[in-house]
C-alpha cells in the first residue's frame, strides 16, 4: 500500500464513522436519534483513531490537508508530498461521504429536515457570524496541529528523506483521539470543528452531488477551508519559534 492509498483509506474510514455518527444521531427514526453532542465528539474521536490505526504505518495518517501543509510549513514534511496527500484526502473523504449516504438512505428518504442532512455531510455554525466562525476553526485548527508537532516522532522519516518527516504513526493513534475529542467537547459548539478541508468540502462536494434534497451551503463553504489552513500555519510559525 502506498501513502496515497493509505490517506484515502484512512480519510474513507473515519469519514464514515465520524460523519456515520451525525447521521446515526440526527437523522429521522435512527436507533440512536437525539442521543447527543457527547455521542458525536466521542465516536468523532474514534472515528480519528481507526483512521490513524490503518494508515499511520504507512503514510504517517495525516488525513487532513491542515496537518499536510502545518507539517510542511514546519519542515517537518517534504512539499514534493504535499499534493498526492491532499489529493488522497479528498478522494477518502468524498468516498466515505458516499458510503454515509448509502448506508443511511432509507433515514435520509425519511428526514424532512434538509439542515441535518447536510450536517451528516459538512459543518455549519450555531450562530451566523464570518469572523468568528473562522476564528473558531483557525483556533481550533492551531490547537490540534502544534499539539500534533508534539506528538510528531522526529526520527521516522518517509522514503529515507530527512525532510519528510511524518507526522503520526499507529502508535499516535491514542494521542491524537483524546486530542480530537478534548478540541470537540471544548472548542467544537460554535461551528462543528471542521479542522479539516478535506473533512468539509470532500462530503459537501458529495451532498452537492448525490440525490439528497437542500442546499449545500456554498457561502459558508470557504470558512471550513481557510480557516484550518490559517490555523495550521500559525500553529507552524509558532513551533518554529519555540525551537
Amino acid at each position: 500500500m502506498t501513502p496515497f492509498v493509505a490517506e484515502i483509506i484512512g480519510t474513507m474510514l473515519m469519514i464514515l464513522l465520524g460523519n456515520g455518527v451525525v447521521a446515526n444521531v440526527v437523522l429521522k427514526d435512527t436507533k440512536g436519534n437525539n442521543s447527543g453532542w457527547i455521542v458525536i465528539t466521542t465516536a468523532w474521536a474514534l472515528a480519528v483513531f481507526v483512521g490513524v490505526t490503518v494508515a499511520g504505518p504507512v503514510s504517517g495518517a495525516h488525513l487532513n490537508p491542515a496537518v499536510t501543509l502545518g507539517l510542511a510549513f514546519a519542515g517537518k514534511f517534504s512539499w514534493d508530498l504535499v499534493p498526492t496527500y491532499i489529493a488522497g484526502e479528498m478522494t477518502g473523504a468524498m468516498l466515505g461521504a458516499f458510503l454515509v449516504w448509502l448506508f443511511n438512505k432509507d433515514h435520509f428518504a425519511i428526514t424532512e429536515d434538509e439542515g441535518a442532512k447536510l450536517a451528516c455531510f459538512s459543518t455549519g455554525p450555531a450562530i451566523r457570524k464570518p469572523v468568528s466562525n473562522i476564528t473558531s476553526e483557525i483556533i481550533g485548527t492551531f490547537v490540534l496541529v502544534f499539539v500534533i508537532f508534539h506528538f510528531a516522532d522526529p526520527s521516522v522519516t518517509l522514503n529515507n528523506d530527512p525532510t519528510a518527516k511524518i507526522g503520526l504513526g499507529s502508535m499516535g493513534a491514542l494521542p491524537v483521539t483524546l486530542l480530537v475529542w478534548a478540541i470537540g467537547l471544548s472548542l467544537g459548539g460554535t461551528t462543528g470543528y471542521a479542522i479539516n478541508p478535506a473533512r468539509d468540502l470532500g462530503p459537501r462536494i458529495m451532498h452537492a452531488i448525490l440525490p439528497v434534497k437542500g442546499s449545500s451551503d456554498w457561502s459558508y463553504a470557504w470558512i471550513p477551508i481557510a480557516g484550518p489552513i490559517i490555523g495550521a500555519i500559525l500553529a507552524a510559525l509558532l513551533y518554529g519559534a519555540l525551537r
